[in-house]
């Protein structure tokens, strides 16, 4: 993305597993500035479990170090085990995963040979649908499809893993697909190779517009806010709640702009970020190539 875009501010709000497909948000320029708030928003994806085989890596990416048959194993057990898992629940996230154990990911202590073994973390599964589950390997496995919707953080293999051991004969998954992340979908993503030829990124702006509660400013208010002042305090449209230094408001110009994210403080709203100076014309925010952000 660096050498297609053109710049070395490249950013993203979270990886995929080196066998998943999907939706990978990146920033751009002063886009990046956006990232910290669409890492901790829900994400979606469609998987295919395999019930009766365990892997090292909880995917098929990794050696098979358990095969159980799942011929006992019915499709009611199947969704109710799916039920169970969803909600608020505690998740052991996969031993081969980019979490830092004493400053070195566990995946590389994990290929040197080392077990290790992570603490069990709150992730919240919104949805966790079965769509088809169909008989292989002569009837001794199953594979499921499913659709995951879940917090930040949630491990889809660390899903098909565990519902394998409540049913007692092991998982793994054999197919992963992010389809949202936040507000952003799959309908809105782009090739490497298409962004190559050409370089179709969402607008800061509309990015923006779409992420967090929306605040229109009048252009005595621009001013203020371009400047780092404060303004009065007002929730961003669609939301009750005041807006905070986590969660803010999008803050447009009347031209559409957008001039920065504010956090109510009392009576007050303040800047958590400003976009746009007043001393820079707002077309080159605009239309400059500080401005993008794409999937």
């Amino acid at each position: 993305m660096r050498r297609i875009a053109g710049t070395r501010k490249v950013g993203h709000a979270g990886t995929l597993d080196p066998m998943a497909t999907g939706v990978l948000v990146v920033g751009i320029n002063k886009a990046t500035r956006l990232l910290t708030y669409i890492v901790g928003t829900s994400k979606t994806y469609t998987a295919t479990v395999r019930l009766g085989e365990s892997t090292v890596t909880d995917d098929a990416e990794g050696e098979v170090t358990a095969t159980r048959t799942a011929a006992a194993v019915t499709d009611d057990a199947v969704r109710a085990g799916v039920v169970a898992l969803t909600g608020d629940i505690e998740q052991v996230p996969s031993s081969v995963s980019a979490i830092k154990v004493n400053g070195e990911r566990a995946y590389a202590r994990v290929r040197s040979g080392e077990e290790v073994k992570l603490a069990a973390r709150p992730v919240t599964i919104h949805r966790f649908e079965v769509h088809e589950i169909r008989r292989v390997r002569d009837g001794e496995a199953l594979d499921v499809d499913v659709t995951v919707e879940c917090s930040s953080g949630t491990y889809i293999r660390a899903l098909a893993r565990d519902l394998g051991e409540a049913l007692g004969v092991g998982g793994h998954l054999t197919a992963l697909r992010r389809t949202q992340v936040g507000p952003y979908t799959l309908d809105q993503a782009h090739t490497l190779e298409q962004l190559a030829e050409t370089l179709d990124v969402l607008e800061m702006s509309d990015a923006a517009r779409a992420l967090m509660p929306n605040r229109e400013l009048s252009e005595a208010e621009t001013t203020e806010i371009s400047f780092g002042r404060r303004i009065a305090a007002g929730a961003g449209a669609g939301t009750p709640e005041a807006a905070t230094a986590d969660k803010p408001a999008a803050a447009f110009a009347p031209d559409g702009t957008l001039v920065a994210l504010l956090a109510d403080a009392g009576s007050y709203a303040k800047p958590v970020l400003v976009f746009a100076p007043d001393n820079e014309k707002r077309g080159n925010e605009k239309h400059g190539n500080e401005k993008q952000t794409g999937q």
